[in-house]
């Protein structure tokens, strides 16, 4: 039995990757046992201590909010593999695509087609936030444009990215572009650009991150960037495999590469 502890149950993304695990699982023999920490460290680790009480052969993790130190020692009872989460902890596995190199295209996307004054919605620390953090202050540096970085706190959920986007709106110069860290926060601001009176792209283009499937609606049709949510749980959970059936003991650490997916939200800016 394989045990997966989702950061949260309402993020399609997570969806994805736990369809990967599962099939990963059963084809190797296992099957799995989703839980869920409802974006609360302290509830992961319940979930976490569940799991082991029920004597989970191993965990996987997906979008973990707990210190990587609890972690490491839930790592100590069973093999561990955290998926979207970068580490290079030798105790345990992880997965995740490119955060850094991701976000880096979504401002090569935006520059390419007129924007400077570029905006980002992060989540703070968590999950893949911190790259794709650092990966649009640096590509926005790349490109001369360090003066207009910008970065508002949200979160990883819709509330996060209207309370974000509202403040955007409130200040003094609208950006004409904002990308935001993913999907679900993009809904988000989407959202909150609407009841301000804003047309997406006309008056502000709008990226997000993950490439869930509300993504691809003609309503929204958001430009976003794919992480490879499948090959993600499958590669996951032929790793935990691999420690359990084959006495792997070493440490291993994937990084997959995302792809820019452009849609309807993003287009030139408007004269100022």
């Amino acid at each position: 039995v394989i045990g997966c502890v989702l950061s949260d149950l309402h993020n399609p993304f997570f969806a994805d990757v736990a369809d990967g695990i599962e099939e990963s699982a059963v084809n190797g023999g296992y099957r799995a046992i989703l839980s869920a920490g409802f974006l609360e460290p302290e509830r992961e680790a319940a979930a976490v201590e569940t799991l082991l009480q029920l004597q989970a052969d191993g965990l996987i993790m997906l979008g973990p909010m707990m210190p990587i130190s609890r972690i490491e020692a839930a790592a100590r009872n069973v093999p561990v593999v955290v998926v979207g989460l970068k580490t290079r902890a030798r105790t345990l596995d992880s997965v995740r695509n490119d955060d850094e190199a991701g976000a880096a295209a979504v401002v090569d996307h935006l520059v390419g087609l007129g924007h400077e004054r570029i905006a980002h919605i992060h989540a703070g620390s968590v999950g893949g936030s911190r790259g794709r953090r650092q990966g649009y202050e640096s590509a926005m540096v790349h490109h001369g444009l360090g003066a207009h970085v910008r970065s508002v706190r949200g979160a990883f959920t819709e509330a996060g990215g209207v309370r974000a986007m509202r403040s955007i709106i409130e200040s003094a110069e609208l950006p004409t572009a904002v990308f935001v860290a993913n999907d679900l926060a993009a809904m988000g601001a989407l959202e909150a650009l609407h009841v301000a009176g804003l047309r997406v792209p006309e008056d502000v283009s709008l990226v997000g991150y993950d490439d869930i499937i509300t993504s691809h609606s003609a309503r929204v049709a958001l430009t976003t960037v794919a992480q490879p949510s499948m090959a993600m749980g499958r590669t996951a959970a032929r790793l935990l495999i691999e420690r359990l059936d084959e006495g792997r003991s070493e440490s291993r650490h994937i990084v997959l590469p995302p792809q820019l997916v452009v849609r309807g939200s993003t287009a030139g800016p408007a004269p100022r």
